[in-house]
């Protein structure tokens, strides 16, 4: 969907359809004008209760030549003191997916009651862009749905904010895209050839050998079971001569449990298990095409874990590449693993801050559900700047306890470190054994396993892959960098 800008009448705008945002309960508000070429039918469907303009309630009205545009969509904005920046972008996202139902191509948006609430129409484009998503890579007919342009009708001038959202729209969609490809297809190996597609970006692959040189015991112990070779990705992209913000992201191409094999039913979701790695990259495709002026370096330590004849075995220890030593207590808790070698690594960079993205504990999906993601940390000033990140693009986070009384959890009778702590409390424990590897760094982990995948549409996130991350991390980047 290309995004443009126009300062034109509404009435006089040819397109398919003109999106009329509309308030609950102020009638046809801003739009009288058009309700009376239209002989009064937006005022009817409202009398008549057939619209209400409650939140992200349309209705289509065909016009009959009365106008330029060949149809009006009337998108409900609820009650005025309940509108938020984030209900502008879902009403965008509804208002984006009903059209593409109906194969419109062509849309224009009516901006004036967005202005009146002095919110900006772009988050309601937002809504649309993120809205128009479709994966259709593996339909033998591959259906052609979406709206090609989408045009707002200001006198303002948005170029600046448009082209940010289209290249974080875009971002977040390269993120779904890998993380919906079944894991036949997306490989460590396959993740390595998405981060070459990176622009103005240097890619270094780690492979099994190098790795096994460095120490990379824990990260290793993972991919054992697998035919598929383990690829330690570090993306650099630099715009900025300053220290560099580590984003690790766990990047598990499919994830059975290893030995402590998972159940069988929805083990098919198990190819989102690279969805932090996923959105490492998104993040780092948005910064390069905005020339953000930061330093980034990305560690993707991708990897498969099946259980195989030479997979790792519960009560094995591994070294990790700092020498610390680790009892696989799980090899269901394999993410931790490859994220402990990942954070040691990515120290030897000296950077500012380290921040991990992982589909970590099915203890975050019981907690939160799909509404938010765990966040815990040694900083609490970066995680109050995650925060405002979250507010900014409603990709919530919630700030979750490291008490000191979580290392009992993870001791080990024989190693320095074991991976699980067990049922209990493993949604921290699990933080609190990352925390072990990120030492004095700033440091903050983001849990996204009950965020990540979503089984019902969303009004601007169609069901499956969510690209969660994305857009928090570019708001933090962005915040950060100024």
């Amino acid at each position: 969907m290309k995004v443009f800008v126009r300062y034109i009448n509404e009435a006089e705008f040819a397109c398919d359809a003109l999106i009329l945002p509309m308030l609950e309960g102020e009638g046809t508000g801003y739009y009288n004008n058009i309700d009376n070429s239209l002989n009064g039918l937006i005022k009817r469907v409202i009398v008549s209760k057939e619209f209400n303009s409650k939140h992200n309630e349309v209705c289509l009205i065909h016009t009959e030549g009365k106008i330029k545009p060949d149809r009006v969509l009337l998108i409900g904005l609820g009650k005025k003191k309940d509108i938020t920046r984030d209900k502008l972008r879902q009403a965008g996202g509804k208002a984006a997916s009903h059209l593409r139902n109906l194969s419109i191509k062509d849309a224009a948006l009516s901006t004036g009651t967005v202005h009146s609430l002095k919110l900006s129409p772009v988050d309601f484009i937002e809504g649309s862009l993120l809205a128009d998503y479709d994966f259709t890579k593996y339909k033998k007919e591959e259906v052609s749905k979406g709206i090609k342009k989408i045009t707002i009708l200001s006198g303002e001038n948005l170029y600046k904010q448009v082209r940010r959202i289209e290249k974080t729209a875009s971002a977040a969609h390269f993120a779904r895209n890998l993380v919906n490809t079944p894991s036949n297809d997306m490989t460590p190996s396959a993740l390595v050839r998405a981060a070459r597609s990176l622009k103005k970006v240097s890619v270094k692959v780690i492979d099994r050998r190098q790795a096994e040189k460095l120490g990379m015991g824990a990260y290793l112990s993972v991919a054992k079971g697998s035919n598929e070779p383990p690829k330690f990705i570090v993306i650099t992209y630099k715009n900025k001569n300053i220290q560099p913000i580590a984003l690790i992201g766990k990047s598990i191409t499919f994830d059975s449990g290893g030995i402590s094999l998972k159940p069988s039913e929805g083990m098919e979701k198990m190819k989102y298990d690279m969805a932090g790695g996923a959105a490492v990259l998104g993040v780092i495709k948005a910064a390069s095409e905005m020339h953000m002026p930061v330093n980034i370096v990305g560690i993707l330590p991708a990897a498969e874990n099946l259980p195989g004849g030479s997979a790792s075995k519960p009560g094995d220890v591994v070294r990790t590449i700092g020498g610390k030593t680790i009892e696989i207590v799980s090899t269901d808790a394999e993410g931790r693993l490859t994220l402990a070698d990942a954070i040691e690594y990515a120290k030897r960079f000296k950077p500012s801050a380290i921040i991990d993205i992982a589909t970590l504990t099915g203890a975050c999906s019981i907690t939160f559900g799909n509404e938010a993601i765990a966040m815990m940390g040694n900083n609490e000033s970066m995680m109050e700047k995650m925060k405002k990140a979250s507010e900014e693009t409603a990709e919530k986070v919630w700030q979750m306890p490291l008490f000191d009384e979580y290392k009992d959890y993870i001791k080990s009778d024989i190693a320095d470190l074991k991976n699980s702590g067990g049922r209990s409390g493993s949604l921290t424990s699990s933080a609190y054994f990352l925390k072990e590897f990120a030492g004095d760094t700033p440091w903050v982990h983001l849990d996204i396993a009950g965020t990540a995948w979503i089984d019902k549409d969303r009004p601007y996130i169609p069901k499956g892959a969510t690209g969660i991350g994305v857009r928090l991390l570019l708001s933090f980047l962005k915040a950060n960098s100024l």
